[in-house]
């Protein structure tokens, strides 16, 4: 596998991006782990986050593990093509990646202490794939709700990136901007490991530790 062409795989571009439609995805609106919605709008004390870490069945159940998380919901984010199906998406030309939106309330579980989990759960280093899965849907990204967010991801990476040197590691790829619109999947994908236990997850990180302890 020539992991430098798969890094410089490029993104559809918006003319050539599928059309899509107007009509979003029906999910049931309940969490299956936390009995709470996952659509907006949220209770005021609330934040939301969102992250791209590969295929997005073993990133969600990895933040729903997360103490203050109160919801979770998987779908597409950084394309062109509005409200797409998985099949359009895994078809590499709507230009989105499979990405997880979190619910957190900031008293118990800080978007700092999110940024951990994400860096640690993943190899952020691969450009468009993850580790056995490849394609466009699959690249890294960190998906800012406001300033703040965006100031601590882009912090956040300088440091990870000193400690993915040493560790032998290349330089980080995960895309990191302010949130573009988030698409929910199709039903069956939301919460898909508690539907169904024994199902595919590819999620792996690169052994970094980020500040004191490893993420829970």
């Amino acid at each position: 596998m020539d992991t430098n062409a798969l890094i410089k795989k490029r993104l559809v571009s918006p003319a050539d991006a599928l059309e899509g439609r107007e009509q979003a995805m029906p999910v049931d609106n309940i969490h299956l782990i936390t009995g709470q919605p996952i659509q907006g709008p949220f209770a005021n004390h609330l934040q939301s986050a969102i992250f791209a870490m590969g295929c997005f069945w073993g990133a969600e159940r990895r933040f729903w593990q997360q103490s203050g998380v109160v919801a979770t919901a998987v779908g597409y984010a950084g394309g062109y093509t509005p409200n797409p199906s998985y099949h359009e998406v895994c078809s590499e030309l709507t230009g989105h990646t499979e990405a997880v939106l979190v619910v957190f309330d900031p008293q118990i579980k800080s978007y700092t202490e999110l940024l951990k989990v994400f860096w640690e759960s993943h190899d952020p280093t691969q450009g468009m794939r993850q580790g056995n899965d490849s394609g466009t849907q699959y690249r890294s990204a960190i998906y800012c709700t406001d300033r703040s967010q965006l100031q601590q991801a882009n912090e956040s990476a300088q440091s990870v990136q000193k400690l993915l040197l040493d560790l032998g590691c290349g330089s980080i790829t995960t895309e990191i901007r302010e949130a573009p619109e988030f698409y929910y999947a199709e039903d069956y994908h939301q919460q898909y490991l508690a539907k169904n236990p024994q199902g595919y997850c590819g999620l792996r990180g690169t052994g970094v530790i980020v500040g004191d302890s490893p993420a829970e």
